[in-house]
């Protein structure tokens, strides 16, 4: 059944202060198998769903990549920061109005549907092979070209300023700190990321998702039944 190795979809629910690759590090050993690549990178104070693609399944990495997103995060108004999340050194401060209901939505109304974002520095972005964010760590600042990117929809789900939960579906390639970042400015102030948790990809959600701390001690052979075979992700996009 396994000549050359488990293929399939493992969905993980990555926890905070850790790699992607430290999640497939791990996963490498659970399943005791080499071929795993992951499908769009988390940042380490990121939460949530992590899609491993295992064996065959890294074929498929790119068409899985493709998909649209949800994300729930948090933006703390008053503060940007070198990373435009709260992992990087504060920049710059600035008074955060007494903002209504009403001006906050309108602001989220301004990113619904396609629109450019620069990506941030601190991004995998290459310039002439180079990571984005190597530069950004030698102090660089580069020009980056827009990208175009689409937001699908939006909730507000909590204002308890200088903070506003959000949930926010959007296309691949996608800059969740960029997108507080500038909604910072869109409502007078500054902004930053300071709680980021991916619930899902395409079709695909933390319903399934196996904990990662999970991984290190979950059998082998419940891993491999929880993963999502290449037939079913056929099934499942409508192939």
């Amino acid at each position: 059944m396994e000549q050359d190795g488990p293929s399939g979809v493992l969905l993980i629910d990555k926890a905070p202060d850790m790699t992607s690759h430290d999640v497939v590090a791990i996963a490498r050993r659970a399943l005791n198998t080499k071929k795993i690549g992951h499908c769009g990178t988390l940042d380490p104070m990121a939460t949530g769903l992590l899609m491993l693609v295992i064996g065959r399944a890294t074929k498929i990495q790119d068409l899985l990549m493709s998909e649209d997103k949800q994300y729930q995060g948090t933006i703390t108004l008053g503060t940007s920061t070198s990373t435009q999340d709260r992992q990087g050194d504060v920049l710059e401060t600035k008074a955060v109005p007494d903002l209504s209901s009403e001006q906050i939505h309108a602001a989220f109304d301004t990113f619904l549907g396609p629109f450019e974002q620069i990506p941030p520095m601190v991004s995998a972005i290459k310039k002439d092979g180079v990571p984005l964010y190597k530069l950004a760590r030698k102090g660089q600042v580069i020009e980056r070209d827009p990208r175009p990117v689409h937001i699908t929809s939006y909730e507000v789900t909590r204002v308890a300023l200088p903070e506003i939960d959000f949930t926010v579906n959007c296309s691949k390639g996608f800059y969740v700190r960029t997108y507080a970042h500038d909604l910072g400015e869109r409502l007078g102030t500054l902004g930053h990321l300071s709680a980021l948790r991916r619930t899902r990809s395409g079709k695909f959600t933390l319903e399934r998702a196996v904990p990662v701390a999970d991984l290190k001690t979950t059998p082998r052979e419940v891993l491999l039944n929880a993963m999502i075979s290449l037939a079913e992700i056929s099934l499942m996009r409508g192939a």
